[in-house]
């Protein structure tokens, strides 16, 4: 099935994206400030990995876009949360100024709030799904983002600073904060495409390995990344006292656990159907191994 290059892809959602969010007549700041984070230079690597794994499956990947800018919002709104003075402190994000130093810190929790609330009426108003592809996306990304997986992954993180925790709990910290909402991108799309039992397990074995793909090149990333291409400052991590791979493990054995988890989402897929064509995942995984920011 013929897919749209990423660059185009990545234009329809952010098109998308903005006019998902209407003006009330409230007169509040709140949508401009919800519109403010949503179109700050986000890579759009969730929507996009949803929409791929539609594709790959043999599905029209438009009957995803409504979840995939779902999954995007909820992206989001962890990010405002994220950098507010309780949690990370960080005062740029994609080169921008973050959402509480332009908004306040009250208007940016309550467009946070809006941008997860407004995720799932995305989902639930979406007439290219059945019901029950409906309650299955939504009870995946229910799951996926709360305390079972990204906001349980950022308590443990929180918690989790100033003190040296081991591998086995820096991996809980990233196969839940970082690998659910990269998780949910693919398996809502196998729910969506209705797959098989056994074509479901390789996609959720595939998906964990690229999540923690995506979080290792990310400690990577902090410590010897260009600040110019990410966006920020790198060494937050060491300043913000937390533990990565890096700093337990290493440079070398950091860069050799990234090489393995990378070698086995490729055999994940490999291991699908001939019937399905996976090149574009493939490429996925090369983009995470390989990005610069």
């Amino acid at each position: 099935m013929t897919m749209k290059p990423m660059n185009k892809l990545i234009d329809e959602i952010n098109e998308a994206l903005d006019k998902s969010i209407q003006s009330s007549n409230l007169s509040t700041p709140i949508e401009d400030s919800m519109r403010y984070s949503l179109n700050a230079g986000g890579k759009r690597i969730r929507p996009v990995l949803l929409l791929l794994t539609l594709n790959a499956l043999n599905k029209d990947y438009h009957i995803g876009l409504q979840s995939a800018l779902a999954l995007e919002m909820i992206h989001t709104y962890s990010l405002i949360h994220d950098d507010l003075p309780a949690m990370d402190n960080d005062d740029f994000r994609r080169g921008k100024l973050t959402n509480h130093k332009v908004y306040g810190e009250w208007t940016a929790i309550l467009a946070g709030d809006a941008l997860l609330t407004k995720a799932f009426e995305l989902i639930a108003c979406d007439t290219a799904l059945s019901d029950k592809q409906k309650v299955d996306v939504i009870k995946r990304l229910s799951i996926a983002s709360g305390h079972m997986g990204m906001v349980g992954g950022q308590m443990l993180d929180m918690q989790s600073e100033d003190k040296e925790v081991g591998i086995d709990i820096l991996e809980a910290i990233h196969e839940t904060k970082t690998g659910a909402l990269l998780q949910f991108a693919v398996l809502s799309a196998a729910d969506i495409a209705e797959v098989n039992d056994i074509t479901h397990s390789h996609l959720e074995h595939f998906s964990y390995h690229l999540g923690l793909m995506f979080q290792i090149k990310d400690d990577l990333l902090d410590c010897y990344g260009d600040e110019a291409k990410l966006g920020k400052k790198i060494g937050s991590d060491i300043a913000n006292n937390k533990s990565t791979y890096v700093s337990l493990l290493g440079k070398e054995e950091t860069e050799n656990k990234l090489k393995y988890h990378k070698e086995q989402a490729l055999k994940e897929l490999r291991q699908l159907d001939d019937d399905y064509d996976i090149s574009q995942l493939e490429n996925i995984v090369e983009l995470f191994f390989n990005r610069d920011h």
